[in-house]
């Protein structure tokens, strides 16, 4: 897995220094596994808390010079810019069109080639493409003509390739609605199959 990969994740953990005065500290530290890793987090980088109170965050992405994460049981997406103390609401509802009882909204988030934020939303059961006028664009949501569960997390590959998981974890409750009776990995090619 190449270091870049691992960017959004380590800035959900790692960003600027601008917490809030009333912002809890953590006092975790960084295991260096990879000598690489000195390229993308500075040595002397400390931990930092940047904004609480989120029921199930996930899905972190860095889109348009905002950090950008899902919580999902609350069908948000929030932003985070260097110089804010908090996270704004970004999306909401982020992943459940209404037709799902569960409440789940998004769950990862990924940006693609033409900077536009990939959404896999557990509600609607599907990968969907964020446009500019806010409307969503399915860019899937079955497999062999059979809804997926919950796309859960996806990784854009360097030739456009969507790689995504779908566990049944969206669907709390909600079981009798699963189509498909495993939990997959999936590929989207690039144009679109």
């Amino acid at each position: 897995m190449k270091l870049l990969q691992l960017l959004p994740l380590v800035a959900l953990a790692l960003a600027a220094p601008v917490c809030a005065e009333d912002l809890p500290t953590f006092s975790g530290s960084i295991e260096r596994l990879n000598p690489e890793l000195d390229a993308l987090i500075a040595p002397s980088i400390k931990i930092e808390v940047l904004a609480t109170g989120f029921n199930w965050s996930e899905g972190p992405t860095w889109h348009d010079g905002q950090l950008k994460f899902s919580d999902v049981p609350e069908n948000t997406v929030f932003a985070w810019k260097e110089g804010d103390t908090a996270a704004a609401t970004f999306l909401k509802p982020s992943g459940n069109d209404g037709t799902d009882t569960s409440g789940q909204g998004s769950n990862g988030l990924t940006t693609d080639a033409k900077g536009q934020l990939i959404l896999c939303q557990h509600g609607a059961r599907r990968i969907a493409r964020l446009e500019k006028d806010g409307t969503f664009t399915t860019i899937a949501d079955r497999y062999e003509g059979k809804r997926f569960n919950s796309p859960n997390d996806l990784v854009i590959a360097k030739d456009g390739s969507i790689f995504f998981t779908d566990p049944p974890y969206g669907m709390k409750g909600n079981a009798a609605a699963r189509e498909i009776d495993f939990n997959g990995v999936y590929r989207i090619a690039p144009d679109g199959k």
